[in-house]
């Protein structure tokens, strides 16, 4: 049975697609969505960033994913990597922030997101 969405994030097709017995998950489908693409578009650099709030980890088969789409992506030299950011509650202002595992404050934050140009 494929996993249900336990918030209100979804849209109407993201829940139609979990209610659909032909591709439920124990068959082999999975899909995940990336929360964002960032970009600077002076210097031609990008990055996909997921984010996860309350210290939520990754599931399987996003990690199984983000891999294919890491390999896919790393010819492209303009391509900086599939980040994840992680909160302790929901943003940097009100707990910790994870990036990639590793804890950061808001200066390195901005240094990611700006291709550590600042």
């Amino acid at each position: 049975m494929t996993r249900q969405r336990n918030d209100a994030h979804s849209t109407e097709f993201g829940i139609w697609l979990r209610q659909q017995p032909e591709i439920q998950s124990h068959l082999g489908y999975a899909a995940t969505n990336i929360d964002y693409m960032w970009c600077d578009y002076r210097r031609n650099k990008w990055m996909f960033l997921e984010e996860k709030r309350f210290n939520s980890p990754l599931s399987y088969s996003q990690k199984q994913l983000f891999e294919r789409i890491q390999k896919a992506c790393l010819n492209d030299p303009t391509y900086c990597g599939l980040h994840f950011i992680q909160f302790e509650k929901t943003s940097p202002e009100d707990g910790k922030t994870f990036w990639n595992g590793q804890e950061i404050d808001r200066s390195q934050i901005i240094s990611m997101l700006t291709f550590g140009e600042k």
